[in-house]
């Protein structure tokens, strides 16, 4: 038995599950096994058999499959997915089979019409690290394919996973689903007169959930860039991140914003290193105008925002002067700990519950501690104050209208060209202190730095009702809402208008 000799061979191995199926069963066991029949029969299995692989097993859920070719396995998988993605488009949310998918090239051990050995392991690994819908492949399968197939790979870095002594070099294919349930009935949105951009949320590749604050704060920071250019019709945030956690069909997000050009990528944070991948995608089309990566030390976090920003003017309108976002281009904070404390207060903010906007508050007031001439946590600051008022949760009237009017004024003398400072000053000395025509100037100065920031127009329109001034209110309010049509305010914003137009 010593001496029996081990037949191996170098193999593609493909390892698959489906996301979340104990979770579909206990919810419809026969319809979830009917549908996982019908995805196998209809698209799984002869989109293996069509790219020559051989099905080593399944269990359940999950199937193991062995390619001869790993160009064949890449795009057999890419194939299923995108097929899914199809199959999934009018199914909704809690009832998708979406697979998860792992492929590693690597030496196998053959026994009888099984496999075994680390090249298995590590794709079944690599599975487990995949995102519904999601591919990840080792870096040897990235390399033998990356100038074979027209695919774009993110770099997720080396990764210690189970009962592998070395870390695996992960590379992911982003999932080509769409998150939303169905396409929406609405008519598309007619597109702006100059280039329109949304900039969806990245993926925090750190591997680390609690980095997602500083994805999410890179976002706001290249959303608040690109809405500084006049040339450029740009999405707010508030939209945009109304498909955080999806994976996205950029298509249907063109027709829901009403916009041109998808801006998507991912952040990986780690130790003193930052690495963005960007990737533009023309909305009307889906093909894909271009895709970078962009690394540097923390300390150069700036830079690499602004080398985004500069990326997608470059791409989406080149005969745009670039020396325009080189005039906004400018470093809120020269420490790093002081804009750290910011990001997280900014994450905060946007739970939305008394707990938050407490943390949020501390936050903002440690990031002045840090350096007292940052313009950008005085304004929040007064954003926290303006939502205690809005729910009731004031202890100290006087008190807090007087800090309100301190920070307010101290973001105006700071933050003189900041238009978030300048929009959020002015609707807190307009709604917490009095102040609406001081309040109203401050907003209107914002918009002229910055006539993306829906924000500002939302507000202004407000403020505009309580001084009296309906027919600028209802120009306020509905261009807030062209620019951010996912807004959650947008109900508000909608009502406040239908009202108006009634009363005149």
């Amino acid at each position: 038995m010593a001496n029996e000799r081990v037949e191996r061979r170098l193999a593609a191995i493909l390892a698959a599950d489906v996301a979340g199926y104990s979770r579909l069963m206990g919810a419809d066991e026969e319809g979830t096994l009917a549908q996982l029949k019908a995805c196998r029969r209809e698209l799984v299995d002869p989109k293996i058999t069509e790219f020559r692989g051989r099905i080593v097993k399944t269990t359940g859920d999950g199937m193991l499959v062995e390619f001869s070719s790993v160009v064949d396995a890449v795009r057999c998988a890419d194939e299923v997915q995108h097929g899914m993605a199809e199959r999934n488009l009018e199914v909704p949310s809690d009832r998708r089979i979406e697979f998860r998918v792992g492929i590693n090239l690597g030496d196998i051990i053959i026994d009888g019409d099984d496999i075994y050995g680390d090249g298995v392991n590590i794709a079944a690994r690599l599975e487990n690290l995949a995102e519904p819908g999601g591919l990840c492949v080792s870096r040897v399968v990235r390399d033998q394919v990356r100038d074979k197939l027209d695919l774009t790979f993110e770099d997720m870095g080396e990764r210690q996973v189970k009962n592998i002594a070395r870390p695996v070099r992960v590379f992911r294919i982003a999932p080509p689903v769409t998150g939303r349930p169905a396409a929406s009935t609405e008519p598309a949105l007619v597109l702006p007169d100059k280039p329109s951009i949304a900039v969806l949320p990245f993926a925090n590749l750190s591997g680390d959930p609690e980095q997602e604050y500083f994805a999410d704060g890179m976002v706001d920071e290249i959303i608040t860039a690109l809405s500084h250019m006049h040339c450029l019709f740009v999405i707010a945030r508030n939209s945009s991140f109304a498909y955080k956690g999806m994976a996205v069909d950029v298509k249907q997000v063109g027709r829901e914003l009403g916009v041109r050009y998808v801006l998507e990528g991912s952040v990986r944070k780690a130790a003193n290193q930052v690495r963005m991948i960007g990737q533009l995608i023309d909305a009307t089309t889906g093909a894909h105008i271009w895709a970078d990566r962009f690394e540097g030390e923390l300390d150069d976090i700036f830079d690499l925002q602004d080398q985004v920003a500069a990326s997608v003017v470059g791409a989406i309108a080149p005969e745009l002067e670039l020396a325009e976002i080189e005039r906004i281009k400018r470093k809120p904070t020269a420490d790093l700990d002081a804009y750290d404390c910011y990001l997280r207060g900014t994450a905060s903010v946007y739970l939305w519950t008394r707990e938050t906007n407490e943390e949020a508050l501390r936050l903002f007031y440690k990031a002045i501690e840090l350096d007292p001439d940052f313009a950008a946590p005085y304004a929040f600051a007064t954003w926290c104050y303006c939502f205690r008022k809005s729910n009731s949760w004031v202890i100290d009237n006087e008190q807090e209208i007087a800090e309100t009017s301190r920070l307010a004024r101290r973001a105006v003398e700071l933050g003189k060209d900041d238009a978030f400072a300048l929009c959020w000053a002015g609707y807190s000395l307009a709604y917490v202190v009095g102040e609406l025509d001081y309040g109203a100037a401050l907003i209107d100065r914002a918009l002229q730095f910055n006539p993306n920031l829906a924000r500002a127009w939302n507000l202004s329109g407000w403020v505009r009702i309580w001084l009296g001034e309906p027919e600028v209110a209802i120009e306020h309010l509905t261009r807030a809402m062209r620019l951010s049509p996912l807004d959650p305010a947008f109900h508000s914003m909608q009502t406040a208008t239908s009202f108006l137009r009634r009363a005149l």
